[in-house]
């Protein structure tokens, strides 16, 4: 069964592909989001272990899946388990776009009106994508990309699928 990595920016539509991914090839799937953050107020991130716990679990419990997510640290602590690594570059501008478009994620935020509170807030974290050198950057998702030796795909646009 297929082990699928999936990251790029925030709006570039990772989860809309790992979701078409896991339901074509029956796979389990894992937004790094869900286990990347603690439920406090304002939200911080969790230890690189207590991550790397809960991803190595799911791991052990799936013989195929597929993990998304922008955080090129956590992605970098399983991606020679991968088959596959994907990587969605597309423009700013697409992913504002999608940000702005996309309908509720209920396993992310209460109500869709406390996603809507956050938009803001998204679409400058969005445009700073190529500025940024963090865990999060297009340099580290280039670096990830890059270093990565088995199958590969670069996205540039959205794709229907």
């Amino acid at each position: 069964m297929p082990k699928i990595i999936i990251f790029g920016n925030s709006g570039s539509g990772k989860s809309t592909l790992a979701k078409h991914l896991a339901l074509k090839h029956q796979l389990a799937h894992l937004d790094l989001d869900t286990i990347a953050w603690s439920d406090i107020q304002p939200p911080q991130r969790l230890p690189i272990d207590k991550s790397k716990f809960t991803i190595s679990q799911f791991i052990q419990a799936n013989d195929g899946w597929v993990i998304e997510g922008c955080y090129a640290d956590l992605l970098a602590l399983v991606i020679s388990e991968a088959d596959e690594v994907i990587f969605l570059n597309l423009s700013i501008q697409t992913c504002i776009e999608n940000a702005k478009n996309r309908p509720w994620e209920p396993h992310k935020y209460e109500t869709k009106a406390a996603q809507d509170a956050n938009l803001s807030m998204l679409v400058k974290w969005i445009a700073e994508y190529e500025n940024r050198t963090d865990t999060f950057s297009k340099f580290s998702h280039e670096q990830l990309f890059n270093e990565y030796e088995g199958k590969k795909v670069l996205h540039t646009a959205n794709k229907v699928y």
